[in-house]
């Protein structure tokens, strides 16, 4: 018996429904890829498909819409896999246990998907009827978005004709997006040798932040543990003779870290400066996180293995000064951050020690500015410096008839104006509009609560009214 069955749109769920039972996570994409294959061989589409299992469907406009110029329909088929200590399930082989909850759907102990599996269902609803007034469409459906949007970077877009595009990957259904971030990651590396020295071994470490997203939560006030450490390290340098044994802290570039620890070798008399210096940082910073706790371990009389002077010198010196969080606020859209960066990952092993950032910026200029400041002040400390994972930014369009159509359609449906929205981090807009000449494109989609948690869930209703009016922009586009 079908979970969904009396829900609305009936198609919509009905294909969410079946897509649902496809372990599809990021980097498993064969399974639902080949399903879209089979629907488009099965309701008589053309379709095209990659090595990276992107899959394409073609679809003609209909009656009255042939000439028109095509639409682009776009989503992406992995989800984000994460389960509760209690799911026992296999991602890799089982899909998902949806139920519905009053206005939601939700999956039992995992996340649900909807982010982006509602976008897949939508579009397959479109694609499968034969009453909706469309111009030719091309539906595109990538591959491993989550990870760094790598399917939408291989797609040959040499055989798209279509210069609009909705992307229904947005997760409030008030909000029209029409710019994002496009950003890269900033890896800075030094080997180094180990020196031995005696002392007091005293581990110090930050938690309880409240951690967050780098790119849409860079300007909400969350602290980044990395860089508070390194404050801390800055000021007992002027204080007391230490070297750094070991210092960790994140483990993902595009993440507001929460949590750093440091070992340090520490000799003469220190408890009392250590003690004092943690509680003035404490108090500066309490306000704005609440949860913030330091914790001290202290060994004595140890043979440590250290960085020796010369590098503790340079690991504290580039925590102190390095830029981190907001760079630039927008010139042209209140509130938005412009360019910023975030160091993600500190971390160090046996011979080297590795900065990790993720850099964004809503302007190329913007993010290309920022990596040759990096450069150069990397430059100084005779790091080995990798710039990689480059996505583009999707630049504001100031005349958009995509946007103006749904703006009003949105307003003649829900009775009140839609927010206009550009945000601080990447969507598969930058990488078709760095591609696709005079490129017109709005990114919609419904309420998604908690996406990329166990909590996520769909709201039945936004998700009816969402795609009603997806229908009839269609309608109004020949």
């Amino acid at each position: 018996m079908s979970k969904l069955e009396n829900l609305t749109p009936e198609r919509v769920f009905h294909f969410f429904e079946e897509i649902s039972a496809i372990h599809r996570g990021s980097g498993d994409m064969e399974a639902i890829s080949q399903y879209c294959i089979d629907f488009a061989k099965k309701h008589n589409l053309r379709y095209y498909t990659d090595e990276l299992r992107n899959v394409v469907i073609f679809k003609d406009g209909s009656k009255g819409y042939e000439d028109a110029q095509p639409v682009i329909l776009q989503g992406h088929l992995d989800m984000v896999c994460q389960k509760t200590e209690e799911s026992t399930i296999d991602f890799l082989k089982e899909g998902l246990d949806i139920y519905v909850d009053g206005d939601f759907v939700k999956a039992k102990n995992t996340t649900l998907g909807a982010d982006n599996g509602i976008a897949v269902s939508m579009v397959l609803a479109i694609l499968e009827s034969d009453t909706i007034a469309h111009p030719p469409i091309e539906a595109i459906f990538t591959t491993d978005e989550e990870t760094g949007m790598y399917g939408a970077k291989a797609l040959d877009m040499s055989i798209l004709k279509g210069k609009r595009m909705v992307n229904i990957d947005s997760e409030e259904e008030d909000c029209i997006t029409v710019s994002c971030a496009g950003g890269s990651d900033f890896k800075a590396t030094k080997k180094h040798e180990r020196i031995s020295k005696t002392g007091d071994k005293v581990n110090l470490t930050l938690k309880g932040l409240r951690g967050g997203h780098s790119g849409i939560e860079i300007n909400s006030g969350k602290l980044n543990a990395n860089k508070i450490i390194g404050k801390a390290l800055s000021v007992l340098a002027h204080e007391l003779d230490f070297e750094i044994i070991s210092i960790n802290g994140g483990d993902k570039p595009n993440a507001i870290t929460n949590r750093c620890e440091v070992e340090l070798c520490v000799s003469g008399e220190y408890e009392e400066v250590i003690t004092s210096v943690l509680n003035d940082i404490k108090a500066e910073f309490t306000d704005a996180e609440k949860g913030l706790v330091f914790e001290v371990k202290i060994e004595k009389n140890c043979e440590c293995e250290t960085f020796g002077e010369e590098l503790t010198t340079c690991i504290t010196e580039i925590l102190a000064t390095t830029p981190n969080g907001v760079i630039k606020m927008s010139e042209n859209i209140e509130n938005l951050v412009e360019t910023s960066l975030n160091l993600g990952v500190l971390y160090t092993d046996d011979d080297e020690l590795v900065l990790h950032y993720a850099l964004r910026s809503n302007k190329k200029a913007g993010l290309l500015k920022l990596e040759d400041e990096m450069v150069e002040f990397f430059k100084k400390y005779n790091f080995e410096i990798k710039t990689f994972g480059h996505y583009p930014p999707w630049e504001y369009r100031e005349d958009s008839a995509m946007r103006d159509m749904y703006k009003e359609l949105y307003c003649e449906d829900f009775g009140k104006k839609p927010r206009v929205e550009a945000i601080h981090a990447g969507l598969e807009c930058g990488v078709f509009a760095s591609q696709i000449e005079d490129f017109d494109c709005i990114a919609i989609g419904p309420n998604i609560f908690d996406a990329h948690t166990v909590n996520e869930r769909l709201s039945i209703k936004s998700t009816q009214a969402v795609f009603d009016t997806i229908v009839k922009l269609l309608a109004k586009m020949q």
